[in-house]
C-alpha cells in the first residue's frame, strides 16, 4: 500500500493472537522485536538489538599446558612474493 499504511488481520496461533507483517515492511525473517503497548489497541514494534556473540573458553581454558599466547614478535611474518599466475605450479 502507499504512504506506509498496511492492512492486516489478526489470527489465532496456538493460545495467542498473531498479526502477520507484510513483506513490504522490510522486516527480515527471524528478527527479534519488542512490542510496546501504547493504548488499548495501539502497539509499537521495534527491533531488539541482539547481544554480541562471544566464544566461551571456560571449558577448554588451561587444558593445553603447552599452548601459550603468541608474543608480538611471533605475530609478525615476512612478506613473500605470491604466485598469482600459477607459474610455479607443477603441471603435467
Amino acid at each position: 500500500m502507499s504512504d506506509g499504511i498496511y492492512l492486516g488481520k489478526t489470527f489465532k496461533s496456538g493460545n495467542s493472537v498473531a498479526l502477520r507483517l507484510p513483506k513490504g515492511l522490510g522486516v527480515p525473517e527471524g528478527t527479534p522485536v519488542r512490542i510496546v503497548r501504547e493504548g488499548r489497541l495501539a502497539f509499537r514494534v521495534e527491533p531488539v538489538e541482539a547481544p554480541r556473540k562471544t566464544i566461551d573458553l571456560t571449558g577448554i581454558w588451561g587444558t593445553q599446558p603447552g599452548l601459550k599466547p603468541l608474543s608480538t614478535e611471533d605475530r609478525l611474518f615476512e612478506e613473500r612474493a605470491l604466485d598469482w599466475e600459477g607459474k610455479r605450479l607443477k603441471r603435467d
